[in-house]
C-alpha cells in the first residue's frame, strides 16, 4: 500500500466528494460533530475523536427495518465516505461487524451500509483527558481497518492507503510524493500522542485481565455507590460506539406498514422486564453491573475480544459523572484484597 503527501485537506476532500458523499468533523466548540462536506466550506482536521459514535452511520438511531408491501428502492444505500475516524472508532466497527455480520444473524441494512462506506481514518494527535484506549491495547493511530489514513506533518499531511480501494484512489488522484524525513516526523508525533495516553491513564492501569476483574469482584458496594449518582439518562450507551441493543416496533406509515428499528439501552429500567411484570434488574446497580459484564465477559466469551475500545465518550456524556476507568480500578483492588 502507498503513502502520498497533500499540502491541505481540501484537495483530498474535493477528490473524495467528487465520487461520493463525504462526512467530515465540524468544530462545535468543546468537541467535534459530523456534517456533510461542501466544497465551499473549511476543511478541518480533528485532533481527537468526534463526540458522536461512528455507529450512527451503520446502525442509525431509528430506521425502517421492514415494510409491507415491499418497495424495491426502500433500502437503497449510496456510497459515502467518513473522515476523521480514530483507532478506537475502527475497533468499534470490528465489534459491530461481529454482531451484525454473524453467519446466522446477518443484518442486511448494516451490511449494505458497511459495504458502501469508505473509511478515512486520521491520527489522534491530542488525546482527550477521558480517552483510555491505552488500557485496552489501543493507540493514537490505526494500523488496520481503514481505506486511507491521514497523519499531520509539517507543511501538510501524509495520506496512507490501507485497502485496495484506497490504493486505487490515491493512484488516480496524483498527489505529491512523500519527502525525506516526513515518515520519521509522523512516527515521532505518534509516539508523543501515545505517551499522553499512557500518562493520562497511569493511575487507572489494571493488574489483571479485565474479564477476571468483573467476574471475580462482588462489587455490590461499588455498584451501589455508582448507582447513587446515576439518573438513568442512558447517555453512556447512546454515545458508546459498540453498544448495539435495539427493539422493533410496528407502525402504520401512510399507505403501508413498517417495522421500526430503534436503539435501546440496558440502563433503561424496563429493558429486562418480562411478561407478568417481573424484572431481574430493577435496581440501577444491577444494570451497571450487567453493562460491565456484557462488555468485558459475555461479549468476550462469544467473540474473543472486549466490547470496550476505551474511547471515553461515556465519561464525557455521563450526567452522573461515572468514570468507567475508576470503577474498573476499584473492582480490580477489591479482587486483589480477596
Amino acid at each position: 500500500m502507498g503513502t502520498v503527501f497533500v499540502e491541505n485537506l481540501k484537495a483530498l476532500f474535493d477528490a473524495v466528494s467528487a465520487e461520493r458523499e463525504l462526512y467530515i468533523p465540524k468544530n462545535a466548540g468543546a468537541h467535534y460533530v459530523y456534517k456533510l462536506y461542501r466544497p465551499d466550506e473549511e476543511a478541518v482536521f480533528n485532533e481527537v475523536r468526534v463526540c458522536t459514535p461512528i455507529k450512527e452511520f451503520l446502525f442509525p438511531i431509528r430506521e425502517l427495518a421492514a415494510v409491507f408491501p415491499q418497495e424495491e428502492d426502500q433500502f437503497e444505500v449510496k456510497p459515502f465516505a467518513v473522515f476523521g475516524l480514530k483507532d478506537c472508532d475502527l475497533r468499534s466497527i470490528e465489534i459491530l461487524d461481529n454482531v451484525f455480520k454473524e453467519d446466522d444473524f446477518k443484518d442486511p441494512l448494516y451490511i449494505s451500509r458497511r459495504e458502501k462506506m469508505f473509511i478515512i481514518a486520521s491520527d489522534c494527535t491530542e488525546p482527550a483527558e477521558n480517552c483510555f484506549c491505552y488500557l485496552f491495547g489501543g493507540k493514537s493511530w490505526a494500523e488496520k481497518g481503514f481505506d486511507m489514513n491521514v497523519s499531520p506533518v509539517e507543511g501538510g499531511f501524509l495520506v496512507e492507503s490501507g485497502s485496495d480501494t484506497g490504493n486505487d484512489f490515491l493512484a488516480k488522484a496524483h498527489f505529491a510524493q512523500v519527502q525525506p524525513g516526513q515518515i520519521a516526523q509522523r512516527d515521532e508525533n505518534r509516539k508523543k500522542a501515545d505517551q499522553i495516553l499512557a500518562e493520562n491513564n497511569a493511575k487507572f492501569k489494571l493488574d489483571r485481565p479485565v474479564q477476571e476483574i468483573v467476574e471475580g469482584a462482588d462489587g455490590e458496594q461499588l455498584y451501589t455507590a455508582q448507582a447513587e449518582g446515576c439518573v438513568e439518562c442512558q447517555a453512556c450507551t447512546r454515545v458508546c460506539p459498540t453498544c448495539h441493543c435495539f427493539y422493533l416496533q410496528d407502525t402504520k406509515l401512510k399507505d403501508y406498514y413498517g417495522k421500526m428499528k430503534m436503539w435501546d439501552s440496558c440502563m433503561r429500567m424496563s429493558y429486562a422486564a418480562v411478561a407478568g411484570g417481573e424484572n431481574p434488574r430493577k435496581a440501577i446497580s444491577e444494570r451497571i453491573k450487567h453493562r460491565l459484564l456484557h462488555k468485558f465477559s459475555y461479549y468476550l466469551q462469544r467473540y474473543g475480544i472486549n466490547m470496550c475500545v476505551g474511547c471515553g465518550r461515556c465519561i464525557d456524556a455521563e450526567s452522573g459523572k461515572m468514570d468507567l476507568r475508576r470503577l474498573l480500578r476499584e473492582l480490580n483492588d477489591e479482587v486483589n484484597r480477596k
